[in-house]
């Protein structure tokens, strides 16, 4: 602070004020204020003049212009000043407090500059931002909680054919491709919960009222969803277009091969067909003859001749991978016990059998006769490889498959059981190997063999939800290990199906509809069903039998072919569980039927026997379901 006082305004200052006059201290103690101040006397004249006249004034960060350090430079300060009086109460001097502001003045310039500066980034970023909206070729989009169109960017005209102001305003449900509301809207919940989506494709309708396929990725900011989509209509066309390609491709190759094969399956089928009539007119002359002393040899030929046309079928439907299972938790060990005796007899005494059963064996849930047939596929396969004699064995194991290990044989980590079978034959090459499990393919000699063994073997495993691989070197053998699933649970005991005439009887008035548009099959399971004392109806197709059904009938089981027309098995079914909601229903079904079965998960109280079956095991299933076992 300083006061300057008398008639030439004598500058009198404390010791912190020296520090502001900086070079003019001492020189300045003493002097007249313009003399003190005479560079800046121009600036202050006034100001004291008007003090001087009895006004108190304030000056907040005034600059004033000060030589420090060696260079010019501004100094801010803030000045209060005040008129003093002498004794006759006339002003003769003037207070002044004085605050220097520099770092403050400075800091703000700074704050300001900087702001200045940021102020022109937001204005370049948002143009940019404005420039990457107008110009992106991926729609852009702002939607509200309520699936309201907020914001849109001009791409949406360009990929949708819709004007932006059709679209804004309007809930994004209203421009869906009709199947996939449920999914879309199920997105959007997502969303909405801060479940930001990355790659979540969908379709919109075009204005021309064609599909439009678009993948998303979600952001979420308060209220509002922030998305991106890319158009990828022209990716799905042409991947879908190469699948077609692929399809065509694989179904041509097949044709080819099962044109190749016709020859073949003419010959064995019609070998088959005639041990059946054959047999059958036999039997019928024979009868006539009064000569029944040959009649069960005549039945039991046309009964192998039909067992073998049936395994030959059942072989080419696992060849297309769409044969119907009847899984059953089983221990393998149980199995190749079972399958033993017929092996030795299949390979001949030229090669050594060996069973390494594992103790302590996990059951899995695989069709046994399907897994029977798979085993003995790689037995034929190992002898085959094995001309001049040698040795199979057949290794049972469990495995526990660590997420490494289930990598390399295609398969989720996890347990597994194993069945392996080994040879000591010729081996096989890379080369070989990767096609062992394609449909036809065989390095066996024409006329030997039609490559369909592994190929079924592979189709087995695969709908089991296993793995199949094979470890080989040419001159070393070769081992096939099948991966099958470990099932939680105990096995079944198999049970032998007893003799028709042993089968079990029907209870007082159990009835059972009966419906196949085969008459002969028709025929056959109701006469079976009468014999074991059923009341049996019959219904050509699923309209006939849907009438029973809506009828107060009693019913206790409905028996009916899958591939029925018009109305197949299964809609029948649910159907008829529409007004009996605790029928029990038996389906028949002779070839691939999987998908209308719903890939076997059926609901509770449903079954499936596939055809071709004895009649001991239609009588047996039969009195189980309506048993409630």
């Amino acid at each position: 602070m300083f006061v300057a006082w008398g008639p030439d305004l004598t500058f009198l200052y404390n010791d912190e004020y020296a520090a502001v006059l900086g070079a003019k201290h001492p020189h300045a103690l003493g002097q007249p204020f313009s003399q003190a101040w005479s560079d800046i006397w121009p600036q202050f004249g006034p100001i004291v003049r008007r003090v001087m006249a009895g006004e108190a004034l304030s000056f907040e960060d005034l600059p004033i212009p000060m030589r420090r350090n060696g260079y010019d430079e501004d100094t801010w300060f803030s000045f209060s000043y005040t008129p003093l009086q002498d004794e006759t109460e006339q002003i003769a001097g003037l207070f002044c407090a004085c605050t220097e502001t520099t770092s403050k003045v400075r800091g703000e310039q700074a704050l300001r500059a900087q702001e200045a500066l940021l102020e022109a980034r937001v204005i370049e970023r948002t143009a940019e931002l404005d420039r990457v909206w107008r110009n992106s070729r991926d729609l852009l989009l702002v939607v509200d909680a309520d699936g309201i169109f907020r914001a849109l960017n001009p791409a949406w005209t360009a990929v949708l054919g819709y004007e932006l102001d059709e679209l804004v305003g309007r809930s994004f449900l209203d421009f869906i491709w009709p199947e996939d509301v449920t999914l879309t809207q199920g997105g959007h919940d997502r969303a909405v919960a801060r479940d930001d989506l990355n790659g979540f494709e969908n379709r919109y309708r075009h204005k021309d009222g064609t599909p439009r396929w678009i993948s998303w990725n979600t952001s979420v900011e308060g209220e509002l969803i922030y998305a991106y989509g890319r158009h990828i209509t022209a990716e799905k066309e042409h991947a879908e277009a190469l699948r077609r390609i692929e399809d065509q491709l694989r179904q041509a190759q097949k044709m080819e091969a099962v044109g190749q094969l016709t020859g073949g399956l003419a010959h064995d089928f019609n070998n088959l067909l005639t041990g059946v009539s054959g047999s059958l007119e036999l039997l019928q002359t024979r009868i006539a003859q009064g000569r029944i002393n040959d009649v069960d040899r005549y039945v039991n030929a046309a009964q192998g001749a039909a067992k073998r046309a049936a395994a030959l079928t059942h072989r080419l439907l696992a060849f297309s991978r769409r044969q119907t299972l009847d899984p059953k938790p089983i221990v393998v060990n149980r199995l190749v016990r079972g399958m033993e005796e017929l092996i030795r007899r299949t390979i001949g005494p030229e090669i050594a059998l060996e069973v390494a059963e594992a103790g302590g064996l996990w059951t899995t849930l695989v069709d046994p006769g399907q897994l029977e047939n798979a085993l003995l596929n790689l037995c034929i396969n190992a002898r085959d490889s094995m001309l001049g004699g040698g040795r199979i064995t057949i290794e049972t194991a469990n495995k526990w498959l660590d997420a490494a290990a289930a990598h390399e044989r295609d398969l989720p980590p996890g347990q597994y059981v194993t069945l392996c079978v080994s040879d000591t034959g010729t081996g096989m090459a890379p080369d070989v190997i990767a096609k062992a499990f394609e449909p036809f393919f065989t390095t066996k000699p024409i006329g030997m063999g039609t490559g369909l063994g592994l190929s079924m073997v592979y189709g087995f495993v695969r709908q089991s939800n296993g793995q199949v691989r094979i470890y080989s070197e040419v001159g070393h053998g070769s081992n096939i290990c099948l991966y099958l699933p470990r099932h939680l649970g105990a096995d079944e005991a198999d049970d032998l199906l007893p003799e028709l005439a042993q089968a079990p009887r029907a209870e007082q008035g159990e009835t059972v509809l009966v419906v196949d548009d085969e008459p002969t099959v028709r025929m056959l399971v109701s006469e079976v069903l009468e014999d074991l004392g059923y009341t049996a109806i019959e219904a050509a197709d699923g309209a006939a039998g849907l009438k029973v059904l809506q009828s107060d009938v009693r019913l206790d089981l409905l028996v009916s072919d899958v591939g029925l027309p018009s109305m197949n098995g299964r809609q029948l079914a649910d159907a008829a569980r529409e007004v009996r909601p605790d029928l029990k229903v038996l389906f028949i079904t002779g070839y691939a039927e999987n998908a209308v079965l719903s890939h076997g998960h059926l609901e509770h109280g449903m079954h499936v026997l596939t055809k071709p079956f004895t009649m001991e095991a239609l009588a047996s299933r039969i009195k189980e379901l309506i048993n409630g076992k």
